[in-house]
This record gives C-alpha cells, sequence and structure tokens, in this order.
C-alpha cells in the first residue's frame, strides 16, 4: 500500500452517494477560551457538541490530482454506545491501479462529551494490499490488543490511559474540541501503535471552498508531525471536517473536500 493512503484515517485521517445537498455552516463563534482534547485538561467552558449521526462523502485529490472519494458515517446503536465508519475508494491515478478499498471502523461510548473506543478494525483491499486486523480496548484490564496482519511488536498489549482514542475518533474529537486559539492534545492508540498528537487552532476562521459553497472554518494544524504535516477545517455547524489535507516534505499528498453530508 502507498505511505500516505496507510496514514490518511490517523489524519482523518474520510470519503457513499447522498442526495441531500450540503449545508451551509455559520461562522464559529469567536472564543477567548482555549480547549484541549480528552488527554489533556479541558480548557474551554463551552459545553461538548453533541454528536449526531451522520453521512458524509468527500472527494480525494492524491498529489493534486483526482483520485476517488471517501465516505465517513457516524451511527449511534444503543446509547451511549456509537460507531463510526469510514471508506476510502481508489477510482483513478495510481490509486485506481491499485484498486485501493479501505474500510475502517472504531465501536465506542459517548459519555459526557468523551469518546472511549471499544474495538477497531481495518480491512485494505486491492494490487497487493489484502491486509486486516481487529483490535479490543479492555477498559476494565487497562489494556488493548490487536490480531491479523501486523508486525509482532504490534500484537502486543497496550497500556491504556483515560482518554486514549483511535484515530477516526480524534477526527471527531477536533470538530468537536476547535475553539479559536486552541491547543488540542490527544493519544492515538490504535494498530498495536501509541502516538501523541498536538493540534494548534487558528485564532480566527478563514474562507475554504468546498463542493461549490464556502464555509467560514477554523484551521486546525498538528504541531508535532514533522515532515508530515496534517490540516484539518472545521466550520461551524458541520458534524465532519470540511477540508483535511495531509503534507509530506512540503508537498500535498492527500486532500479530502467535502462534497455533501446529511
Amino acid at each position: 500500500m502507498m505511505r500516505p493512503v496507510m496514514r490518511l484515517p490517523i489524519a482523518l485521517a474520510l470519503l457513499l452517494s447522498l442526495a441531500a445537498p450540503l449545508a451551509p455552516a455559520q461562522s464559529p463563534v469567536a472564543s477567548g477560551a482555549a480547549g484541549a482534547g480528552d488527554a489533556a485538561a479541558v480548557e474551554s467552558v463551552q459545553a461538548p457538541r453533541p454528536l449526531s449521526p451522520f453521512v458524509a462523502r468527500y472527494e480525494a485529490d492524491y498529489h493534486g490530482k483526482p483520485a476517488g472519494d471517501a465516505t465517513l458515517a457516524l451511527v449511534q446503536a444503543s446509547a451511549p454506545r456509537w460507531r463510526v465508519d469510514l471508506g476510502i475508494h481508489g477510482r483513478r491515478g495510481m490509486l485506481g491501479v491499485l484498486g485501493l478499498n479501505v474500510q475502517q471502523s472504531t465501536v465506542f461510548d459517548s459519555v459526557d462529551g468523551a469518546y472511549r473506543p471499544l474495538s477497531q478494525s481495518t480491512v485494505r483491499k486491492g494490487l497487493f494490499l489484502g491486509r486486516s486486523a481487529t483490535g479490543a480496548y479492555d477498559w476494565a484490564r487497562g489494556t488493548a490488543q490487536w490480531t491479523g496482519d501486523l508486525k509482532d511488536r504490534h500484537k502486543a498489549p497496550v497500556a491504556l490511559q483515560p482518554g486514549d482514542m483511535s484515530g477516526l475518533l480524534i477526527n471527531l474529537a477536533i470538530v468537536r474540541d476547535a475553539r479559536p486559539g486552541a491547543v488540542l492534545r490527544y493519544r492515538f492508540v490504535e494498530g498495536g501503535r501509541v502516538r501523541d498528537h498536538v493540534y494548534r487552532v487558528a485564532d480566527a476562521p478563514e474562507t475554504v471552498a468546498v463542493g461549490g459553497l464556502d464555509f467560514a472554518a477554523l484551521r486546525v494544524a498538528r504541531t508535532n508531525g514533522g515532515d508530515d504535516e496534517t490540516v484539518v477545517w472545521v466550520a461551524e455547524g458541520v458534524p465532519t471536517p470540511v477540508r483535511i489535507l495531509q503534507r509530506e516534505d512540503g508537498e500535498d499528498a492527500i486532500d479530502l473536500r467535502l462534497m455533501e453530508y446529511r
């Protein structure tokens, strides 16, 4: 599999045909309070944005050229349990040649605004790409563990900490937590790996054009990714990022732009 695509869900790491058009978003309300994610103290006094089921479709560019599409869906099972699903399909260019098809899912609980993962799965299909892995977060024992097509060192149990999340949950948390000027801190635990993610939210929204509409969106950029940059744009009233950009060595790699959601 191509390296940028393997990390796409972490960036947000998102991409079904929808009949409903994009709904316009209002400009985010300015706030002087700085917020933080589950893995850090929350300084913002604003109430968490409640979850609501949605389906969103994105178009995907790879190195500036059309490459495919992706769908992100949030489904409520029975309170407080939810499931977030991601499907990525390569249809053009190199991703089309590879026949890329990635399916990811995380089942989680949402309690008092915090997202606690319970299980996570990833299936990758395509030319030379047949791989799958599943994992369980055992909060009673305080460990998470994965099985499947992984390196042996990634099959060992991982010690859990309060606030740990999968990549898809971090995407949801950024939408939940983004406030002007905030610093967001999360601990990524997925596929037997643990990484700290730190994001800086812009002080004011900027105009982002996607799906034929202009959105007033806050730019949220990861600050500790080294040469690999992840930038997410979040608009008030939209339950999913309106754009996700992953850059490598100073160049655009994966660019996801929201086309429609309901």
